[in-house]
């Protein structure tokens, strides 16, 4: 027998295969809104992203800026019509309760790094508001080198990681407020403390130069967000809520696209006008000037789009499709 004829039997001879599950395909479909999502720890922005987008059947979905895998809390999430708005997001202020652990430093600056130094903790209540205070206002900071900011394409924890350290420029960002909400003096020592800040700020960052602005060191072992711009987290949801619910009630959760633009005046237009304004058109308006402006036609909920008022003419800045106005939810 030849070895083609042996395959041929042995074949002939197995038993046959079960065929393979069919793979179910998502029918995705136009959705537009913000999904304000509690991001458990464990999981990164992106991949809660592409849960949320699996669970609403999204096509077009994008965050509003990274937190961490061990941080938690507000995570705004944009579908449809909401991403052309998501820059607003990025650049708002943010809110933050942070857990420092006093006495112990270590190499990422939170609990996940190998501890560096420990050093005793003489602190009271006075010294920690004295730091909190030395730290607030406009600030210089360096980003750390575990963070996802990029040099030459690749995250700078990627280059950490292989022990590559990478000359970083220090930025200005300002700390609004600081707040202490909780002090623990007995071992381990933690201060628990409430930031508003300006994009861009790494709390892991301000914890360690509190730190040694009190000379014992500190390192983040908690991290949770409470507010982004006019956003916050009491009207969040979690991912393990929204999979429990009927597919049909998940829409129900999204914001409209405009809670994105909660803080800028509102602009109504009329029909002709209105239809001027999405073909990018500047239209005449009887409004001072603003910087940014959200604009509607005359329909409640009919955004077109965002601008802003320069000599009393009315300039589109993003714009909505006719298809995402006519989309939107009443």
């Amino acid at each position: 027998m030849t070895e083609l004829q042996a395959t041929a039997a042995n074949d002939a001879a197995a038993p046959a295969r079960a065929p393979r599950p069919a793979r179910v395909r998502v029918q995705r479909r136009p959705v537009h809104g913000v999904l304000l999502l509690d991001k458990p720890p464990g999981l990164s922005s992106n991949d809660a992203l592409q849960k949320a987008k699996w669970l609403l059947r999204a096509e077009k979905a994008g965050h509003t800026g990274t937190l961490d895998p061990l941080a938690t809390g507000l995570l705004p999430l944009c579908f449809g019509a909401a991403t052309k708005f998501a820059q607003v997001s990025l650049d708002a202020d943010k809110a933050y309760r942070a857990v420092l652990r006093l006495g112990v430093t270590t190499r990422t600056g939170d609990a996940e790094g190998e501890v560096l130094r420990t050093r005793p903790v003489q602190v009271d209540r006075a010294a920690l508001e004295a730091a909190c205070a030395r730290w607030t206002g406009p600030i210089r900071q360096v980003p750390p080198m575990y963070s996802a900011l990029k040099h030459e394409g690749k995250a700078l924890y990627e280059y950490a990681r292989d022990g590559v350290e990478i000359e970083r420029a220090a930025r200005e960002v300002t700390i609004h407020t600081l707040d202490i909400v909780d002090w623990q003096h007995e071992s381990p020592e933690t201060a628990t403390i409430d930031v508003r800040c300006s994009k861009g700020t790494y709390v892991r960052t301000l914890a360690e130069d509190i730190g040694e602005t009190l000379g014992c060191g500190a390192h983040l072992v908690g991290l949770r967000r409470l507010a982004s711009g006019p956003l916050t987290l009491a009207s969040a949801i979690t991912l393990e809520a929204l999979e429990a619910m009927p597919e049909a009630e998940r829409a129900a959760c999204l914001l409209r696209p405009d809670s994105l633009l909660a803080d800028w005046p509102a602009v109504r237009l009329e029909a002709s006008e209105a239809a001027r304004f999405l073909t990018g058109l500047r239209r005449r308006v009887a409004e001072p000037d603003r910087p940014h402006v959200r604009v509607y036609g005359p329909e409640l909920h009919a955004l077109l789009g965002s601008a802003h008022i320069t000599a009393g003419e009315l300039i589109a800045d993003r714009l909505l499709s006719p298809a995402e106005v006519q989309g939107l939810p009443n």
